[in-house]
């Protein structure tokens, strides 16, 4: 059994010069680069916060009330559901808008950064402000018992006012998602007729 020897591949062609300009203009999307940084600064504090309200509610377990626990642990979970937008903002954005992370084949890379484009991370963005929206409303409602004492953080219009901020995040991320369909479909109609 002799192998043949392969024939040589024909080089690729080699590619047109760039002109100063362009180059320019591509290479100032390392400018975004410290603005990524800055949000993992921004994830470190939010781990900082997340323990630091875990302490208090792990040292105050005993003194502190069924609603205050709740409270407390929806708190919790509204910084989990911050640092995953973070997440999401530097991973994404970075993936999207600078540089490619050539994370494929990592058992580590996340399931959404293998689709991950601008549209794409509109949606997943929304989605996650609604998600933040929603905890920090069931908090105020948690607390709506309260209302019309010193004991309440909120007035009747300052929950009116958040009903109808969550209402217009969820309105809008209906409206992206329906632009984001509509733009696709037109795609899908482009690449069938041409």
């Amino acid at each position: 059994m002799t192998s043949e020897p392969k024939a040589p591949s024909a080089p690729a062609a080699p590619l047109p010069p760039v002109g100063l300009l362009p180059k320019l203009i591509f290479g100032s999307r390392w400018l975004q680069l410290p603005l990524y940084v800055g949000l993992i600064v921004a994830q470190a504090v939010y781990v900082l916060l997340f323990l630091k309200e875990l302490w208090h509610l792990v040292a105050h377990s005993f003194d502190a009330s069924e609603q205050q626990i709740m409270l407390v642990v929806l708190g919790l979970i509204d910084v989990v559901m911050i640092s995953n937008l973070l997440i999401m903002v530097i991973v994404g954005g970075y993936e999207t808008f600078v540089s490619r992370l050539n994370l494929t084949g990592h058992p580590d890379e996340p399931e959404w950064l293998g689709h991950v484009n601008a549209s794409v991370l509109k949606i997943k963005l929304a989605m996650a402000i609604i998600g933040i929206s929603s905890i920090s409303l069931l908090r105020t409602f948690i607390e709506a018992g309260n209302l019309g004492t010193t004991r309440s953080n909120f007035t009747e219009t300052g929950v009116m006012w958040q009903v109808l901020i969550h209402m217009t995040f969820i309105v809008s991320a209906i409206g992206i998602a329906w632009v984001d369909r509509l733009s696709e479909s037109g795609h899908r109609k482009e690449a069938e007729h041409g």
